[in-house]
């Protein structure tokens, strides 16, 4: 089925009749490719609240979606580390239902960080090449399907082959969904966006925590012990919410005079909807133009980002802090417990939720801004990690007081919050300015994929896989942390590397990225209407509290 963007999308609207042409090509839901090289109209500038409206329309379309999803992929994804706690009493905790060893856990959680690392890549390049929409939620699909399979392990070996097969299925959608939003909002204007979802990960933290309370309340129900309920329940979720984004989620947009032209595999499938329509398509073509006539990439394209020094610092500062936050979602409860001994399993998981809501106050407070002084992301990022850096000291060293160690954990929570965020939309507003398409693709899969190094470390050489901070009492995971505190310095180092080698050298495009006969690569094509307004940092402008100027470039 073709999609006419002409009168379904506006009723015949004057201004895109304007720009409509008898020759417009059509685009599939497939590879993308340059459309409309010699009937392009020229660039317009909109209102800076016309466009603001625009992309609120976008959040209402998109932010659900991907929290929905992201919160299920988090909760199927960690529910092994609450697991290890669950109805310890009684003993069906998952080590001694299993069998397992602090060896087996350890490598089991690892392992899942191993397959992600070796599949990040091909699956966002594959995303790029394809259906965004129809890859994200095949995603989705596959991650449900596995997380319900969790349900029937029984010893350490099915254990260790999930987690392997859940990280092969889960790679991509971090990144994926940080390239899925670079089609849709310019790269300034991410970061709020990732942070909005990204708070799905912390909420999961503190529901799985919260809700696995009530799971081992079912503890022996049907025969099933507390922690396979709560795998069985989690994953049928993600089969039933993988199937429905075929039905929401939009796939990457047309450009005016464009039509949708279905490939083989998509016409198995509901049609794309469309996340614009009439003028509101109009301006967004306007104020990102960049993404409607992006041309199709090349391996020598590939080749020229893996050999970008600007890699390497964004791997580094994303190694550091998503070790620290994977180590702390998959181990806070045993810190915990660790802390007081003689809280029960229901206590821990009631203190493991707030450390997210920290989490979770951070990223609403911080994303913002840094979006506002996008010039200063290095600022924000070494900050935040900074707190982090506070809390494990307070963890470590406030050994007379329990409830002091604890509130350092909520230090820590309140410090991973936005570094993540922040850290991929650096990549974004890098590798987009210097390679396009193929650079946000590959870039932000190789900072998710060579950064989770930092999960393999924590989850596997450190806390329960580490046999010196094996010893019970107050001295117990001291070494786990200090190394924890050393790869968070090596993040802010990073980060400060990062900002003055672009001084530097710069970001311009690449001028190796090789012509395939489409004007996209020239510069002037690259300054659309959201290019020409990041040249100014918005700041503290058109906040609630001041009057908009209406003569100020910023928005």
């Amino acid at each position: 089925m073709a999609h006419d963007p002409g009168p379904a999308q506006g009723g015949g609207d004057d201004k895109i009749a304007q720009v409509l042409t008898p020759d417009s090509p059509t685009r599939q839901d497939g590879p993308q490719g340059a459309a409309g090289e010699g009937s392009r109209p020229p660039i317009q500038d909109y209102s800076v609240e016309r466009v603001e409206k625009v992309y609120r329309k976008l959040d209402l379309r998109i932010i659900p979606a991907f929290w929905a999803l992201y919160f299920l992929s988090s909760a199927i994804r960690s529910n092994i580390g609450i697991a290890q706690t669950m109805n310890t009493a009684a003993r069906h905790d998952l080590a001694a239902v299993l069998g397992l060893s602090p060896r087996d856990t350890s490598t089991a959680l690892a392992l899942f960080y191993v397959s992600y690392v070796l599949f990040d890549l091909p699956s966002n390049l594959v995303m790029s090449r394809l259906s965004p929409r129809v890859w994200m939620a095949r995603i989705v699909f596959a991650v449900g399907v596995t997380g319900t399979c969790f349900a029937a392990v029984q010893d350490a070996w099915s254990l260790k082959l999930l987690r392997f097969l859940l990280g092969v299925v889960t790679a991509g959608m971090w990144p994926g969904m940080a390239y899925y939003l670079t089609l849709f909002y310019p790269p300034s204007r991410t970061g709020k966006r990732i942070g909005m979802y990204f708070t799905a990960s912390q909420v999961s933290a503190a529901v799985v925590g919260l809700v696995s309370a009530g799971f081992q309340q079912m503890d022996g129900l049907g025969g099933l012990v507390g922690f396979r309920w709560m795998f069985l329940l989690y994953g049928l979720c993600g089969v039933i919410l993988g199937i429905s984004l075929l039905w929401w989620l939009p796939d990457r947009p047309l450009a005016p005079g464009e039509e949708r032209t279905r490939s083989w595999y998509s016409k198995w499938l509901p049609a794309s909807p469309e996340a614009l329509k009439g003028e509101d398509a109009l301006v967004h073509y306007h104020d990102l133009r960049r993404v409607y006539h992006a041309r199709s990439w090349n391996l020598r394209d590939l080749w020229n980002v893996l050999i970008d020094w600007r890699l390497w610092p964004l791997v580094m500062m994303y190694f550091g802090v998503v070790g620290v936050g994977i180590g702390t979602q998959l181990y806070g409860n045993l810190i915990i417990s660790a802390i007081n001994p003689n809280f029960t399993g229901v206590q821990i998981s009631l203190l493991f939720a707030p450390i997210w809501m920290m989490d979770f106050c951070a990223i609403l407070l911080v994303t913002p801004i840094s979006d506002r002084f996008h010039r200063h992301r290095a600022f924000f990022f070494s900050a935040a990690v900074c707190i982090q850096i506070a809390g494990l000291l307070t963890v470590t060293f406030a050994l007379s007081n329990p409830w002091a160690r604890y509130g350092g954990l909520l230090m820590v929570g309140f410090g991973l919050g936005p570094t993540v965020p922040i850290c991929m939309t650096w990549t974004n507003e890098i590798f987009q300015r210097r390679h396009r398409e193929v650079g946000v693709a590959a870039a932000s899969a190789l900072v998710s994929g060579l950064g989770n190094l930092g999960s393999i470390m924590t989850t596997y050489a450190l806390y329960t896989g580490w046999p010196e901070d094996a010893v019970k009492g107050l001295h117990q995971y001291r070494k786990s942390n200090f190394t924890m505190i050393g790869i968070l310095c090596m993040s802010i180092a990073s980060s400060f590397i990062m900002t003055a080698l672009l001084q530097i050298f710069g970001n311009e495009p690449s001028q190796k990225i090789s012509s395939s006969g489409s004007s996209a690569v020239d510069s002037n094509e690259y300054l659309d209407g959201a290019a020409r307004r990041e040249a100014h940092q918005r700041g503290f402008n058109r906040m609630w509290w001041s009057k908009p100027s209406k003569a100020s470039p910023d928005a």
